[in-house]
């Protein structure tokens, strides 16, 4: 018996110096960050404003891949067959559970195929409307969703977007009944044009809507106010804290990549997202960086990808195919 476990043990042992000594060596090569939205995105633009800082911080260059479709299947499938060596990573957000509910049969298993390894940040919906609505405040919208059921319409950009799911989750904490009318590019210039009452559009993306004379800001999707918008009120404010909606992005990796390599990648992220520079240019897109463990980002993505399951139910989205 002793004569097997020598080995055995010297096998693991070599094994484990290996890893550490890669480790300790990485990275020696490119990284390859996989976007699998459109270029522009929200997401897409989160990640090059940190990977930038990144790319300097560990002396290799971060590529970006995009890798766009079937809502983010095609990349995130991508490096979920990936090697788990820390040399290919996904931008991975809030999108990633809404798939498992719009698509009965994925390439990948969010929750086993990857570890969760660094959140860089969270934004919220604004709430917007057509001034020709005439709604100063939430409680004009609600007022007149009650007064005329199933009248009212809102836009997003597709069945299970995030402008499509803060709205139902508003929809739901204010018990009001509206239509959903989705548009591939969003819908925001027929909410500036009266054609639809009301839009949850990401912050991030909301450029155009911040300035607008079309368009009344009505209430953020977060549970407080935001710097950007410091007389907008929080629809906790506006009495609704089960309408509080914030999407997400962070980076994962393929399951089984060594924790040290893991460790390292957390750790260079996180000191990027502590600069000023990439604090200043995130604070402009409305992205507040967040600071937590790859523990307590894997144990975030758990509690994120029920609840958006359970939203899910509750509005009665159902899988596309």
């Amino acid at each position: 018996m002793t004569k097997i476990l020598k080995p055995l043990l010297a096998g693991a042992i070599l094994i484990a110096a290996i890893a550490s000594a890669n480790a300790q060596q990485y990275p020696n090569r490119p990284i390859h960050v996989i976007s699998p939205y459109p270029a522009g995105s929200a997401s897409d633009t989160v990640t090059r404003v940190v990977m930038e800082q990144v790319s300097q911080l560990i002396g290799q260059p971060v590529v970006i891949d995009l890798k766009p479709g079937a809502g983010g299947a095609v990349g995130f499938g991508t490096v979920a067959r990936s090697d788990p060596d820390g040399y290919t990573m996904a931008t991975s957000s809030s999108s990633m559970a809404t798939e498992s509910v719009l698509h009965s049969k994925l390439p990948y298993d969010p929750n086993k195929d990857f570890v969760h390894v660094v959140l860089l940040g969270t934004s919220p919906n604004i709430l917007v409307a057509s001034v020709k609505s005439g709604f100063k405040t939430v409680a004009d919208l609600v007022n007149a969703a009650k007064a005329k059921p199933g009248t009212l319409t809102f836009a997003s950009a597709g069945i299970g977007s995030s402008s499509h799911m803060a709205a139902e989750r508003f929809r739901l904490a204010a018990n009001i009944d509206v239509r959903h009318v989705p548009f591939k590019e969003g819908g925001l210039v027929q909410v500036m044009n009266g054609n639809i009452d009301f839009y949850f559009i990401p912050l991030a993306a909301a450029a155009t809507a911040l300035h607008s004379d079309k368009l009344t800001i009505l209430a953020v999707s977060s549970p407080k106010r935001v710097p950007l918008l410091p007389n907008v009120p929080s629809v906790v404010e506006a009495g609704y804290p089960g309408a509080v909606f914030r999407f997400w992005n962070g980076l994962s990796a393929p399951a089984k990549t060594p924790a040290a390599v893991v460790k390292k990648l957390h750790d260079v992220t996180e000191q990027a997202l502590n600069m000023p520079a990439v604090q200043e240019r995130l604070a402009k897109l409305g992205v507040e960086p967040s600071q937590i463990s790859t523990e307590e980002f894997g144990k975030f993505f758990k509690e994120d990808f029920n609840a958006t399951r359970d939203l899910a139910r509750k509005a009665n989205i159902k899988a596309v195919d």
